[in-house]
């Protein structure tokens, strides 16, 4: 069974940085994406940054030049750097792979979520 967590929230203020982790455990056969995404209340569900097996890495246009995303791959781990901060990145931030795993079925595997709040 796969799992994946998120860790690394917490409380900033506008202008500072973080660095949220994605580990996950499980058998795995093939990754295709992994996808950071966030939430804010009575918003939508926002991309923030992917890892694409074909597509390389991408960026949500509202944290392009702020953010990078990094993969470990000997730790089954994915970082993402927030840097600059600011409110409107306030949310929960969620770890997603689309993945292959022993069922070998693809499919979304999510973390449970970190919360990110941003003050000014």
């Amino acid at each position: 069974q796969v799992q994946v967590a998120e860790s690394g929230g917490g409380l900033v203020q506008a202008g500072e940085s973080l660095r949220l982790s994605c580990i996950w455990s499980g058998i795995i056969f093939n990754i295709f994406n992994i996808n950071w995404y966030r939430q804010a209340p009575g918003k939508q569900r926002e991309m923030v940054a992917v890892i694409s097996d074909t597509a390389g890495i991408k960026y949500g246009d509202s944290v392009k030049g702020r953010f990078t995303i990094l993969r470990d791959n000997a730790r089954n781990t994915v970082l993402i750097d927030m840097k600059s901060l600011k409110p409107e990145d306030t949310g929960v931030y969620y770890c997603n792979l689309d993945a292959v795993g022993q069922d070998l079925v693809r499919r979304d595997y999510w973390g449970q979520g970190t919360q990110v709040t941003v003050s000014s």
